[in-house]
């Protein structure tokens, strides 16, 4: 009995020793003992991700982005069913218009699933494929900006003669190139998220990815970003050769560039400020929250800070929607024309109407 006696009040002593100490550690350092001593395989210490910005804020202006550029594009899309594909110009401007367009229809679930609406099989979707579809069309979107560039560029320096610029089958060839490669490397993206879905791997679409696709999806992240920062070069060099011919137009007085023309060459310029304006933020947000991703920052907050400029950014990247009918209205005379004679009718049936209306 005494034996028994001294045991339980060892024990007793020891329990309260472990209380007093698990009193004096902080939340976060619970948090660590019982995540090691449940078998978690979650890191010692988690930063918690503000995410009422996310859920609220971003939702709202996708919304905002997803009904302006489905009334954009959706009129594009009918005036240029008018305009035949003749120049490399209208047929890169027509795949833009189709990449903008799937990029417009994957919205609606990530707009649902941001705000915590979605159902867990649309969010498994969502991971699955129309987020992979939402960046490859973006990429899509990108590598037609560069090639709207290279056009525009030998359009006004013409080294190679007008007889190259204006191959329409070249055009054609590269553009859906472009389509081919960009779901040709993403589609294993699709097929190799194939873990279960759960409200936990859900929450972060890497976890629905085998470890072929964990390493897949890195790949594709690498190429994405060479296609951008190869594309965001090429820009550079072909509007700085742009910005010389139009300042020599303006300059030289024997010039037989008409102040018309002088007007269309300085147009160009806003393909330019699109994707500056659109893809190159998201892209240099991306670069210190991958390294926030896999470890390079530790401080929490700056985490944090990190996602939501990612978040940000990855926004005004998809106002590209509503950026890109500028560059049509601006720089295909065809749409311009179409959309003039559209808005003449419009006026004059209206005018018409309310002729018979004062009539009567």
């Amino acid at each position: 009995m005494e034996i028994n006696s001294h045991n339980k009040m060892s024990i007793d002593l020891t329990a309260a020793l472990t209380v007093t100490r698990f009193q004096s550690w902080s939340p976060t350092i619970i948090s660590e003992v019982f995540n090691n001593s449940n078998g978690s395989s979650l890191p010692p210490k988690q930063c918690v991700r503000d995410t009422r910005i996310s859920q609220v804020v971003f939702p709202v202006l996708y919304a905002l982005v997803f009904l302006l550029g489905l009334l954009l594009n959706g009129f594009s899309i009918w005036i240029f069913c008018k305009v035949p594909s003749h120049t490399v110009f209208i047929v890169y401007l027509k795949n833009t218009l189709a990449a903008d367009f799937v990029m417009i229809c994957m919205l609606p679930f990530k707009i649902l699933t941001d705000s915590g609406i979605g159902s867990l099989q649309m969010k498994a979707f969502v991971c699955r494929f129309s987020s992979v579809v939402f960046y490859v069309s973006m990429y899509i979107n990108i590598i037609l900006l560069g090639l709207i560039g290279l056009n525009r560029v030998l359009k006004i320096a013409r080294p190679f003669g007008k007889k190259w610029v204006d191959n329409v089958f070249i055009a054609r060839a590269l553009s859906i190139a472009a389509w081919l490669l960009m779901f040709g490397i993403s589609i294993p993206n699709m097929v190799l998220s194939n873990e279960k879905a759960t409200e936990l791997t859900v929450k972060k679409c890497a976890s629905l990815k085998s470890k072929l696709g964990i390493k897949w999806h890195e790949a594709v992240n690498h190429f994405c970003q060479f296609i951008f920062w190869t594309t965001f070069t090429l820009m550079v060099i072909f509007y700085t050769i742009i910005s010389k011919k139009v300042y020599e137009s303006y300059t030289n007085s024997r010039s037989r560039d008409s102040s018309t023309t002088k007007k269309t060459k300085a147009k160009v310029f806003i393909i330019v400020a699109v994707f500056f304006l659109c893809f190159a933020p998201f892209h240099f947000a991306r670069v210190p929250y991958t390294i926030s991703q896999t470890g390079g920052i530790k401080d929490c907050n700056v985490q944090n800070k990190l996602y939501i400029a990612k978040e940000t950014t990855l926004w005004l990247a998809a106002t590209n929607v509503c950026m890109d009918p500028l560059i049509y209205i601006l720089l295909c005379k065809p749409f311009r024309q179409l959309l003039t004679k559209g808005s003449r009718s419009a006026t004059t049936s209206m005018e018409a109407q309310t002729c018979q209306d004062s009539r009567m």
